[in-house]
């Protein structure tokens, strides 16, 4: 803060100098002390003006920061621990340390592996010994991206009587069920891995390709993409019983975040659009999240997806 400065008098010269040198000596030295004060005190002025522009600036720069940091654009070109992450979370102290391992969960599969001895022997009477119980332990095994395949073999059925007596002989198959896709490649369970990869997980299609290329298995960014898009198609079905179940309950929550497309009929790819996302409420025995892609932020988009709800909506 600037502190307070002392008032200088302004330099005054005599009406009518006198005809003595030593008082014109003397008013020339104190006309010559006035000017020192003023440049002083000027200097000081200067000296605390400027130290506070810099920290103006300084603060200004904080605030900007802090502003990025909190609503400015993500990077994954930004670290994250990439690489000193176990480092960093090894070195961290627990905050409850809790004795023995971890129980592992009952609902997962477990394949058990038995260890025996062909012949022991007691080393004291060199006598045979038996089996007088076991010692179990569990281990957590993880196999990532498990890729097998489903063959579906149709069994055809053709009629002997025909064949021996008629000049065509009729030929049925047996059918399959019904699938996502047909003439595509993806089962419903791969359907299901790519989206919640994507959707849930934010892992990228092309690192999804790259992983599966890893396994032996090409399958182009593309054909991802398209998987995603029949999968969207495949649900709209359950999200419009979601919606209805939302529209049902007595509390609702909304709003709306900007994404950008690149590749959109009748817009520039820098333009944004808007995600709005609608909640039931926190106690509903049911709860649901339903997201709706719309073009702008009107409050006629969330008008028309409302229509019928009459409880209370939280933005």
């Amino acid at each position: 803060m600037l502190s307070s400065v002392s008032t200088i008098q302004p330099l005054t010269m005599p009406a009518n100098l006198p005809d003595d040198i030593n008082q014109l000596k003397q008013i020339i030295a104190q006309l010559h002390q006035q000017v020192n004060d003023l440049s002083q005190d000027n200097q000081t002025q200067a000296e605390e003006i400027s130290e506070l522009k810099t920290q103006v600036e300084y603060m200004r720069e904080q605030l900007n920061l802090s502003k990025s940091k909190r609503f400015g654009k993500q990077s994954e070109k930004v670290p994250r621990g990439t690489f000193n992450e176990a480092e960093q979370q090894a070195k961290a102290e627990p905050k409850h340390h809790k004795k023995g391992k971890q129980k592992l969960p009952e609902h997962l599969e477990r394949e058990t592996r038995v260890y025996t001895l062909d012949a022991p022997v007691c080393d004291c009477c060199q006598q045979s010994m038996h089996a007088c119980g076991t010692q179990e332990s569990e281990q957590l095994k993880i196999i990532p991206e498990k890729v097998s395949v489903i063959r579906h073999q149709q069994t055809k059925y053709a009629c002997r009587s025909c064949e021996q007596t008629q000049t065509k002989s009729q030929i049925i198959t047996a059918s399959k069920p019904a699938q996502p896709i047909p003439g595509s490649v993806a089962s419903p369970q791969a359907l299901a891995a790519v989206v919640t990869a994507k959707y849930c997980d934010a892992l990228p299609l092309y690192r999804q390709e790259d992983i599966l290329k890893r396994g032996g298995l090409s399958i182009s960014r593309t054909t991802l993409a398209n998987w995603c898009i029949k999968a969207g198609q495949i649900v709209e079905p359950m999200v419009a019983c979601f919606k209805q179940n939302l529209l049902a309950s007595t509390v609702a929550s909304a709003d709306e975040t900007t994404v950008q497309v690149l590749d959109e009929p009748g817009k520039d790819a820098s333009s944004k659009s808007y995600m709005w996302v609608y909640r039931s409420g926190v106690f509903n025995a049911q709860p649901v999240v339903v997201y709706d892609y719309q073009p702008g932020r009107s409050h006629e988009y969330p008008k028309q997806f409302l229509q019928g709800f009459s409880g209370a909506l939280t933005m």
